[in-house]
């Protein structure tokens, strides 16, 4: 029978042996808001994938528009690539929507590998880990996937947005891999407009931590917090036309180009 899960930060520092001080932990267990989040698991509970997701949404009474079906066909396989505002509740909205037009069983989320530790939706997640025998297995993994039948869907920045000199919220470079995966697996890649934001001071802790030279992403720790945070909000995914990256190759474009062209359909 499957078991509540339920995060307990005290009994994960003690089964690693770790030694935090218990006002530290307190803290921390504020910042993430370990409660809310154990809430939602329990109300949620025991539901998966596309159903889980739509539970998450329906707890925190968000609404979440999608614009450009017309865009997406039933049949076919397809890279979806969408910005990542959130780095959230963008990627639960995604599985929430492909998961109910294509099935659970169909679609795959390029995701870090720490995430995989979201049992909820595990089965939809594909971890993404670049080193050792894990990364090796993770490849064989994602290139299986890709030679499948089963609709990718991934964050081509990797991180989550960021706020830039000219005060605008958007993401950094995507990076050129999924053009190549799209090409190799002969796949057209549908890009996602993904319009919803996190408080800016999320943005403005990122900026700052980058301007003190931190390299640990001290903002990721913050982002539980954001999804407590966005309750009754309105988000809005738009499926923009399928872009062949193939066709675009055979024009003369390189990999990075063509990336930075199909972010720029994204910030029209």
């Amino acid at each position: 029978m499957k078991e509540l899960l339920q995060i307990d930060l005290k009994e994960i520092v003690k089964a690693r042996g770790m030694k935090v001080p218990g006002l530290v932990l307190s803290l921390i267990e504020k910042i993430i808001h370990q409660d809310e989040l154990n809430e939602i698991l329990r109300v949620t509970f025991p539901r998966e994938g596309s159903e889980f997701a739509d539970k998450v949404y329906d707890h925190l009474n968000l609404t979440l528009e999608v614009k450009g079906w017309v865009n997406v066909p039933q049949d076919g396989r397809f890279v979806f690539a969408s910005n990542h505002p959130l780095g959230g509740l963008d990627g639960i909205g995604l599985v929430k929507v492909l998961g109910s037009k294509y099935g659970d069983e169909n679609i795959r989320v390029l995701v870090n590998d720490m995430l995989m530790n979201v049992e909820p939706l595990r089965k939809v997640f594909l971890p993404v880990n670049k080193f050792g025998a894990q990364g090796r297995e993770a490849t064989k993994i994602i290139n299986e996937a890709y030679a499948s039948d089963k609709q990718i869907v991934m964050f081509p920045a990797g991180l989550v947005s960021r706020l830039h000199p000219d005060g605008e919220i958007r993401d950094l470079q995507w990076q050129k891999s999924f053009v190549a995966k799209a090409i190799e697996s002969d796949r057209l890649i549908i890009p996602i407009r993904f319009e919803g934001l996190n408080r800016r001071r999320f943005y403005r802790l990122a900026r700052w931590r980058r301007r003190f030279g931190i390299k640990f992403n001290i903002e990721q720790i913050f982002l539980p917090a954001e999804v407590c945070a966005s309750k009754g909000k309105h988000f809005r995914i738009t499926f923009l036309p399928p872009v062949d990256p193939a066709a675009l190759k055979a024009e003369g474009k390189s990999l990075p180009e063509i990336a930075e062209t199909i972010r720029g359909e994204i910030y029209f």
